[in-house]
């Protein structure tokens, strides 16, 4: 003969269905991270294209402003050479 089967005391079962509801409460929530990971990642690959589509003009930009800045240094070596021009000039003037 087989031994009675027992049932588990009130307890377990308690501990079971608590148990049972966090898994399930547990695979909610890691769903919904999952969701706002998807999200996210899909905002960020189109910052990403966005940022791609710009970076010609960023790098005209840098190239400009390189450009700017080597007519500036001519400018300045201009604005020297023509102030001793104007005073070997002027010395000219008063012989």
């Amino acid at each position: 003969q087989r031994p009675p089967r027992r049932s588990l005391p009130r307890t377990t079962c308690e501990d079971y269905r608590l148990l049972e509801n966090m898994n399930k409460l547990t695979s909610l929530k890691y769903m919904e991270m999952k969701d706002i990971s998807i999200n996210i990642s899909r905002n960020l690959q189109d910052l990403n294209n966005k940022y791609a589509s710009l970076q010609p003009y960023l790098d005209q930009i840098n190239q400009i402003e390189e450009q700017v800045s080597s007519l500036e240094q001519a400018a300045y070596k201009l604005d020297g050479y023509s102030k001793k021009l104007e005073a070997r000039f002027k010395k000219l003037e008063k012989r």
